[in-house]
C-alpha cells in the first residue's frame, strides 16, 4: 500500500499579444519548496485606504512558466503515473482551470506540430514502448473515451457518434455494486495491441467532441472528458492477475456569465459546467476535513466516476493551468487556492492483484471430484449410473497417455469410482485383443510379401553392388589428387595456409543469402510498414470522407472559390509546413530502409564467407592428415569483428526507423484534422454568402439574361468559357429565365471614380436554378475575397 497525497503542479499560460500581462514571480529552491507569487496591486478608484491584499503566495510541487515545453511537462507529471500504471497501482491525471487557460492543449496537445503533442498521446507511446521491452509477462490493453455533457454521459467512441445527434445517442449510467465499486454501463471498450491503434482512437474520440466559440476562447471545450486505459498483466503460467487503470481527464473550464456575456445554448452549457465543478470542489473540501463522515460523491456524474481518484485506490496528480494577464488574476488566485485544498487529500493505492477465475473454477471442480469419490469410498455407496460420453472419452485419453509413457513408475489415476475401473479393464482387454489379430494378419501378410519380392530383391542386390564399386572407385580418384595436390605445394616450397586448397572462383563467390526455407530474401523491412501504414491511411481518408465529403461534387466556381479561400487561411501556412516535414521524413525512413537492407545483405555475406572458411579448413585438415589443434584464425575474427559491428548497426537504424513510423503517423493526423476543419470553415463561409444572397435577391430587380454587371476596373472572367465545361448546359437546352442580380440599381447606373468604362460583359444564365445559384455565389464570394484584399470595387 502507498500512501500519498494528490501531486499538484501549476503550469503558465503564454500571454496574449493585446492582453496585459500581471504581476506574478516564481521561486525555485532546491531545498524549499518551489512557490508562485501573485502581486495584485491597490486601485486608486477604490480610495486611499484600502486595505486588500496585495501579495497571494501559493506553493507546488513544481512551476513550469510560460516557456515549458511539452516533453518537460510530461517526463515530470504524467511519466511517474504511467510508471505507477504498469505496476499494477491505477493513476489518474486531470488538468483544471478556468476556461481558455490550456488545459486541452497540456491534456490532449496542439494540432500544428509533432512537438506540440500532448500528455495523452507522450503516455500511450511511453506505455506500448514499456511493454515491448518487458517479454515476462502477457498485457492486455483496452481503451474508452467518456465525455460528461451538461451531466449526460456518452461515449465518444461510439460507431454511430458521427451520423447521429447527441440526444439520439444512448447515454452512459452509472452502476454501484455492494463493494461500492463504479460500473458504466453503455460506455464501450475497444481492444488496442499498439500505439497505432490507440492513437487512431483517440483521433476519433477527440473528432467526435463536443467544441464551440466563446468569447474567452475560439475552440473551448464544452464538456469533460475522461480517457481511461485498461491495463492487464500476467506472467505465464501463474493464477495472479495485475488489473491497473489510467484517467486522463481533461475539465471543462470554469467560467464567470457576468464576465463572459454568453447566452442561449452556451449559457445553458456554462451553468451545467460550473455546477459540475462546484460539486467537485464540495467533495474536496469533505475530504480535507478531518472529521467529516459523508463525502457527496454521488452529487454529479463526474465525481461519481472519479471516486477513487479522490480519495480512494489511486495515484493522483493534479495541473493548474493558469492565465496571468491582468483580466484573470482574480480567476487565477481561484485556481491556486482550489490546488491548494487538492494539496491535503491522502491517496491510498493498493496493488490491484486477483486469482484468474478461470483457474479458480476449474481448480474448485477438480476439488468437487475428488471430494465425491473420498465420500463414497467411506460410505461404502456404488454408483449405479452409466458413465457419460464425456467420462469416457477422458478414460481413453488417459488409458493411451499411460500406454505410450514409458516410465515403469508411472500409474494410472482415475478415482475410486468402480465404474471407472471396469470401464478401464475391458478397454485395456479389447486393445490387447485388437494388437493380436493385428499381428497375425501382419505376419501372414509379411510372408506373402517376402515370397513375392524375392526375385526383385536380387536385381537391387546386384545394382547396389555395382554402386558401391563406383563410389569406391570414385574415392580413390579423389584421394589421388590430394596427394598430387599436396606433392606440387611441398615441392613449390609453400607452407601450410588457408591459400594451399584455395576453392574454385565460384564457390568463393558468396552465394545470394536466403531465406531460412531456401526462398529468395524477403522483401525490404519498410515495405510491411509501408502496407500496414495504407490500412491506416485508409481509415483516415474515410473517416475524411465522412466528414467532409467528396471534392468532385463541387460545380466549377465552387471549386474555385474553395481554392482561393484555402490560400489565404490561416492555416495554410501550417499545413504546408507539415507537408514539407512530412515529406523528409519519408525520404528519410526510404533511405534508412535501403541502408537496413544493405546493413542485412553484408550479415549475409559475411555469415556465409565464415562459413566458407570453416569447410575450408575441415577440408585442410582432412588432405594432411593432421590431428593437431590450430591456434585462432586471425582473418576469422576480423570476420567475426565486421558482423557485430553491421549487427549493430542494423539495430540502431532499425530503432530509428520505428520512431521515424510514429512520427509519420502522428503528422499524417495532424493534416487530417487541419483539412477536415479547413472544409468545415469553408462550408459555413459558403452557406452564410448564400444566406446574405437569397435575402437580397428579393429586394433587387429582376435582371434578365442579358442585363449587364457594373463596370469594374478588374478583367472580368470568361463565362462563357467557363460555363461551357459544365457538362449539364451542354446536355440540356432550357430556355433562360430572369435572375436577380448581385448588384444594387444605384451600383448598376454609377461607376467607380477613376475607373475606365468597359465593354459590358454579358453572362449567360441556364435555367438551372441549382448552377444559377451557384455562379452568383461565386461571383460574390470572389467580390468578397477582392475586397479583403483591397482590390475589388466593392
Amino acid at each position: 500500500m502507498v500512501k500519498q497525497t494528490i501531486q499538484i503542479f501549476a503550469r503558465v499560460k503564454p500571454p496574449a499579444r493585446k492582453q496585459q500581462q500581471g504581476i506574478y514571480s516564481i521561486e525555485e529552491d532546491e531545498k524549499l519548496t518551489p512557490s508562485l507569487e501573485i502581486i495584485l496591486p491597490h486601485d486608486l478608484a477604490d480610495g486611499f485606504v484600502n486595505n486588500k491584499r496585495e501579495s497571494y503566495r501559493f506553493k507546488f510541487q513544481r512551476i513550469f512558466d510560460h516557456d515549458a515545453k511539452q516533453e518537460i511537462i510530461f517526463e515530470n507529471i504524467a511519466k511517474p503515473v504511467a510508471e505507477s500504471v504498469l505496476a499494477g497501482y491505477n493513476g489518474t491525471v486531470f488538468a483544471y482551470g478556468q476556461t481558455g487557460s490550456g488545459k486541452t492543449f497540456t491534456i490532449t496537445g496542439g494540432a500544428e506540430r509533432y512537438s506540440d503533442r500532448g500528455i495523452i498521446p507522450r503516455t500511450l507511446s511511453y506505455i506500448f514502448q514499456q511493454l515491448q521491452k518487458d517479454s515476462s509477462k502477457i498485457y492486455t490493453t483496452h481503451i474508452s473515451y467518456l465525455e460528461i455533457y451538461n451531466e449526460c454521459g456518452y461515449d465518444l467512441l461510439d460507431p454511430r457518434h458521427e451520423a447521429s445527434r447527441l440526444e439520439d445517442l444512448p447515454k452512459v449510467t452509472i452502476l454501484e455494486d455492494p463493494d461500492q465499486n463504479i460500473h458504466l454501463k453503455n460506455l464501450s471498450l475497444h481492444s488496442a495491441t499498439t500505439e497505432e491503434e490507440a492513437l487512431n482512437l483517440l483521433f476519433l474520440g477527440d473528432t467526435n467532441r463536443m467544441i464551440a466559440e466563446t468569447p474567452m476562447n475560439q475552440a473551448s471545450t464544452r464538456s469533460h472528458c475522461i480517457f481511461t486505459v485498461h491495463l492487464s498483466s500476467k506472467e505465464p503460467g501463474s493464477a495472479t492477475v495485475r488489473h491497473a487503470k489510467l484517467h486522463l481527464v481533461d475539465l471543462a473550464g470554469s467560467e464567470r456569465v457576468a464576465k463572459t456575456g454568453v447566452g442561449g445554448q452556451l449559457l445553458t452549457e456554462a451553468k451545467y459546467i460550473n455546477l459540475s465543478l462546484h460539486y467537485l470542489e464540495q467533495v474536496i473540501i469533505a475530504l480535507s476535513e478531518k472529521n467529516r463522515s459523508h463525502i457527496p460523491y454521488r452529487n454529479s456524474m463526474m465525481t461519481s466516476v472519479l471516486r477513487d481518484s479522490l480519495g480512494g485506490n489511486c495515484m493522483t496528480t493534479m495541473i493548474a493551468t493558469l492565465s496571468l494577464e491582468k483580466r484573470n488574476i482574480e480567476e487565477s488566485i481561484s485556481t491556486c487556492r482550489f490546488a491548494q485544498r487538492v494539496a491535503l487529500i491522502k491517496n491510498e493505492a493498493i496493488l490491484n492483484e486477483e486469482i484468474d477465475p478461470k483457474l479458480m473454477i476449474i481448480r474448485l471442480q477438480k476439488e468437487v471430484q475428488d471430494l465425491k469419490e473420498e465420500l463414497a469410498i467411506a460410505t461404502g455407496e456404488q454408483r449405479t449410473e452409466a458413465l457419460t460420453e464425456e467420462e469416457l472419452l477422458q478414460l481413453e485419453i488417459l488409458i493411451t497417455s499411460f500406454l505410450e509413457d514409458q516410465d515403469p513408475e508411472s500409474r494410472l489415476e482415475v478415482g475410486a469410482d468402480m465404474r471407472k475401473i471396469h470401464h478401464c479393464f475391458h478397454h485395456l482387454k479389447k486393445l490387447l485383443n485388437d494388437k493380436k489379430v493385428l499381428e497375425k494378419d501382419a505376419g501372414r501378410s509379411e510372408a506373402e510379401r517376402q515370397d513375392s519380392q524375392e526375385p526383385r530383391r536380387e536385381g537391387e542386390y546386384r545394382k547396389l553392388q555395382d554402386t558401391l564399386k563406383q563410389r569406391d572407385s570414385e574415392i580413390n580418384i579423389l584421394v589421388n589428387m590430394l596427394k598430387r595436390e599436396k606433392k606440387k605445394t611441398h615441392d613449390a616450397g609453400h607452407l601450410p595456409s588457408m591459400d594451399r586448397s584455395e576453392p574454385r572462383p565460384c564457390q568463393a563467390s558468396p552465394a545470394p543469402s536466403r531465406s531460412p526455407q531456401g526462398g529468395q530474401r524477403t522483401s525490404p523491412s519498410w515495405a510491411p510498414a509501408q502496407a500496414q501504414d495504407s490500412g491506416v491511411s485508409g481509415y483516415r481518408s474515410s473517416l475524411l470522407h465522412r466528414k467532409t465529403g467528396t471534392r468532385e461534387e463541387m460545380s466549377l466556381g465552387r471549386q474555385e472559390a474553395f481554392e482561393i479561400f484555402k490560400r489565404d487561411h490561416a492555416d495554410s501556412v501550417t499545413i504546408d509546413d507539415n507537408k514539407q516535414i512530412l515529406k523528409q521524413r519519408f525520404s528519410e525512413a526510404k533511405s534508412l530502409g535501403e541502408s537496413i537492407n544493405e546493413a542485412r545483405r553484408k550479415i549475409g555475406h559475411l555469415k556465409d564467407t565464415i562459413t566458407q572458411r570453416h569447410v575450408q579448413q575441415v577440408a585442410r585438415g582432412l588432405s594432411e592428415n593432421s590431428t593437431a589443434s590450430r591456434g585462432p584464425d586471425p582473418q576469422e575474427e576480423q570476420l567475426r569483428l565486421q558482423l557485430e559491428e553491421e549487427k549493430r548497426r542494423y539495430k540502431t537504424m532499425f530503432t530509428r526507423l520505428k520512431a521515424l513510423k510514429v512520427e509519420i503517423e502522428h503528422l499524417q493526423l495532424l493534416m487530417d484534422k487541419a483539412k477536415v476543419k479547413l472544409q468545415r470553415e469553408f462550408e459555413a463561409w459558403w452557406a452564410a454568402e448564400a444566406s446574405s444572397l437569397q435575402v437580397r435577391s428579393p429586394a433587387a430587380d429582376p435582371l434578365g439574361p442579358g442585363k449587364l454587371f457594373p463596370p469594374t476596373t478588374e478583367p472580368q472572367p470568361d463565362w462563357t468559357q467557363l460555363l461551357a465545361n459544365r457538362s449539364d448546359l451542354s446536355c440540356r437546352n432550357i430556355p433562360p429565365t430572369p435572375c436577380p442580380s448581385p448588384v444594387s440599381q444605384e451600383q448598376r447606373s454609377t461607376p467607380l471614380e477613376g475607373s475606365t468604362p468597359e465593354r459590358p460583359v454579358s453572362v449567360p444564365f441556364t435555367g438551372d436554378s441549382q448552377t444559377d445559384s451557384d455562379i452568383l455565389a461565386f461571383i460574390r464570394a470572389r467580390q468578397s475575397i477582392l475586397q479583403r484584399k483591397g482590390l475589388g470595387s466593392n
